[in-house]
């Protein structure tokens, strides 16, 4: 991977991991066009997830500072709340993540077909929540916490947004779209942290050489800056789309997108 290889593809990255587009799926076409080797160049996506995390903490710092702020109080505050919110959505993907992600991917795999059938499922779900409307809530429950977190550790499918699943899953359970995307992007910080961790892990153990051969230096920090400036972006953005109700033409997107992936394969 070069260093402009290393810039789109961080750029991507940093773009569709806020954007309910999928980013493991663009990557993955990416990888594709370029004739790149996923596993070769593991160490390049535990940076760019590094920088995308980092990107939040930056859009999101207030928020951030205003929950850890109320839990030191040691109250059941609406701060307290929030965070026991996160914690709970995290137990489906901390689930799947730890024991049963190597798995799907063995059973299911990171092509272009299962990437175009989860795209489309994508768009299924954002289309299902724009048009439908129930009666919106207050806050979000500790019971649509969970369900909003096991979207997201089905999300751990190539091509199934991440963003999307959950964003749509919480309109579909009637939560409001202005806390929507805030929780979305505050409760994946934890899962994208702890894939990275798997990720260095698993990088150690085979031996860096091994799964960064093929990159460089120049270009792991070209990929990171430019995952971290687009995700920025992307981030600031999407709060602002969730809360105008415009996830219908990303459904189309993802519609489009997956109908010229099967028209190529087939």
């Amino acid at each position: 991977m070069d260093w402009l290889q290393a810039l789109v593809l961080g750029l991507v990255q940093g773009l569709t991991e806020y954007l309910p587009v999928s980013s493991s799926g663009h990557l993955t076409i990416g990888a594709f066009l370029f004739g790149l080797d996923g596993e070769e160049n593991l160490a390049f996506t535990i940076v760019v997830h590094i920088a995308t995390v980092l990107s939040t903490f930056v859009i999101l710092w207030k928020e951030i500072v205003w929950i850890f702020k109320g839990c030191l109080k040691f109250e059941m505050n609406e701060e307290t709340h929030y965070l026991i919110n996160i914690l709970i959505s995290m137990i489906p993907v901390g689930i799947v993540g730890v024991f049963f992600k190597d798995t799907v991917e063995n059973i299911f795999g990171s092509g272009l077909f299962i990437v175009g059938l989860m795209l489309l499922l994508t768009a299924f779900l954002l289309a299902l929540s724009y048009f439908l409307s129930p009666k919106r809530k207050a806050t979000i429950s500790y019971k649509d916490a969970f369900i909003i977190g096991l979207a997201q550790a089905c999300a751990v499918m190539p091509g199934l947004s991440r963003s999307g699943s959950t964003i749509a899953t919480g309109l579909l359970l009637g939560n409001r779209k202005d806390s929507l995307a805030q929780f979305s992007f505050l409760m994946v910080i934890p899962p994208i942290l702890g894939e990275a961790l798997l990720d260095i892990i698993k990088m150690i153990s085979q031996g860096y050489e091994s799964v960064a051969s093929g990159i460089s230096p120049v270009a792991l920090i070209v990929g990171f800056f430019a995952a971290f400036l687009s995700g920025c972006v992307a981030c600031k953005w999407m709060i602002s789309i969730v809360k105008k109700g415009k996830l219908i033409y990303f459904a189309a997107y993802c519609a489009i997108v997956s109908i010229f992936i099967f028209m190529y394969i087939f």
